[in-house]
């Protein structure tokens, strides 16, 4: 076990010390500038996202423009806020809030990009939709080949490692907290996940758009009272980060790379901009165009790094920083709320962390049945991966801290680099699509679009014209 993780370790400094962080940056710049600042249209997000003309008239077949925005959450808005944050200030310093805003912000135009493929390039299937990286990968490159190489990789990531990664943090927070055997920890979240997931997409909306909001409402109001109650130290902590981000100190002593390294690390695991996950969630709501759920998407990039995850980490910066604890992920998050508020919550913690990583779990696992139907339609497959789901979870509940992250970075990056060189291709066809979504908004319309206004429709099997006038 002890080679896995040094060999795994190993690849995860190659992977990212010289290609991922040079590639996110880099790309999501290139977005930014092209797409003409997408990610700041904040009024419209907002708009879309609460407007029931988002949506057609014509009765839904798919998810609503918020519950595929909840869905994406759920995998989102998990150990990633609380357990990766943790983790990525301990090891990086305070510098590495930055570069989590940093990769955010960028990011959400990445964001954009996918999920508007996404909703271009999906697919009808019975009553809904379905599509991401795997379908625009075949549809719009004309690649079957590398849409199944990310389908594969998605559904291992998400189905698999991620997972247990959610299932190792709630194991962590509780035999922490409890004192709960991990066995047992085990043992009931195999069997609350396997209610939920054999119960198929439409739960796992209905469940996800119920604990999302609450379980986010309750844990930043709570992240708030400590920010109020020391209110006049956050002048200082802002400095702190800026100062550790760029700092001459942290340049000669190494500290710069490594806050580079885990914020952008951390904050694509929490934020998953441009990793090609939110779009499969993306491609099920029916709405009357594409960009409205490319900007919906990108809100959640913002909603989950720069409120949930600035939340977890100025708590920590409060309590201390923790560096150098020998307590992992999770831990160091309840010690500084205990440390701030007392032990009741530590508790509270490990409740709210419950809700996060079961909800990311739900998430994850229709990631990956969504790819599995991509690759073959078939239900012994469908139930051979819920099985393994299952397995990886009680996995990660038994496994250590070091070697399900280390897996999750490598895999995820993997993932990211397939699905960024995919949308870069294709960034031609969002481009057009945004201008007429642009241009119908400056006439006062609610925007409805059709494939005819796209030179090369090869591969869309939605929005034809017939379909855009009867929504009109």
């Amino acid at each position: 076990m002890e080679f896995i993780e040094n060999m795994v370790s190993f690849l995860n400094n190659i992977l990212w010390s010289y290609v991922l962080i040079i590639v996110l940056i880099g790309l999501g710049l290139y977005f930014t500038i092209r797409s003409g600042f997408v990610q700041f249209y904040l009024g419209e997000m907002f708009r879309v996202i609460t407007d029931k003309r988002a949506y057609t008239d014509s009765g839904k077949k798919g998810t609503s423009s918020f519950q595929a925005f909840a869905i994406s959450a759920a995998s989102r808005v998990g150990t990633g806020n609380m357990a990766g944050v943790a983790s990525a200030v301990a090891l990086g310093g305070p510098g590495a809030l930055f570069w989590m805003w940093l990769i955010a912000v960028l990011g959400a135009a990445s964001g954009f990009v996918e999920s508007t493929l996404a909703q271009v390039y999906k697919e009808k299937d019975n009553h809904s939709y379905r599509g991401g990286p795997a379908y625009y990968i075949e549809k719009g490159l004309r690649s079957r080949g590398l849409g199944v190489v990310f389908a594969i990789t998605i559904t291992f990531t998400y189905g698999f490692v991620f997972n247990s990664v959610q299932s190792n943090t709630i194991s962590l927070a509780f035999s922490d907290q409890f004192a709960i055997d991990p066995v047992m920890i085990a043992v009931m979240l195999t069997i609350l996940t396997a209610l939920v997931i054999f119960g198929g997409l439409k739960s796992i909306a209905n469940v996800s758009s119920i604990i999302v909001p609450v379980m986010a409402i309750l844990y930043i109001i709570l992240s708030l009272i400590i920010l109020v109650m020391n209110i006049g130290a956050v002048p200082d902590l802002i400095s702190l980060v800026f100062a550790n981000a760029f700092g001459l100190e942290q340049v000669a002593g190494g500290g710069f790379g490594a806050a580079i390294m885990m914020g952008i690390k951390r904050g694509l695991f929490s934020n998953e901009a441009g990793m090609g996950s939110a779009p499969n969630a993306a491609a099920t709501a029916e709405v009357t165009h594409p960009v409205k759920q490319g900007l919906v998407q990108a809100l959640g990039v913002f909603f989950d790094t720069l409120l949930i995850c600035s939340a977890t980490g100025f708590v920590i910066l409060f309590a201390g920083g923790f560096a150098g604890s020998d307590a992992d992920g999770i831990q160091i998050t309840q010690s500084a709320f205990s440390s701030i508020l007392g032990d009741w919550a530590g508790a509270f913690i490990a409740i709210a962390i419950f809700l996060f990583a079961f909800s990311s779990i739900l998430g994850n696992y229709y990631y990956g049945e969504s790819n599995i139907a991509y690759i073959k339609d078939s239900k012994t497959g469908l139930f051979i991966y819920r099985v393994l789901v299952l397995i990886m979870v009680i996995f990660g509940t038994l496994a250590t801290f070091d070697l399900v992250w280390a897996l999750a970075d490598l895999t995820m990056g993997i993932m990211a680099l397939i699905n960024l060189y995919a949308i870069t291709r294709l960034f031609s066809i969002c481009k057009v699509v945004l201008n007429d979504y642009k241009r119908q908004r400056k006439e006062g319309k609610d925007p409805v679009f059709s494939r005819d206004i796209l030179e090369n429709q090869d591969g869309i099997e939605c929005w034809d014209q017939k379909q855009a006038q009867g929504n009109e």
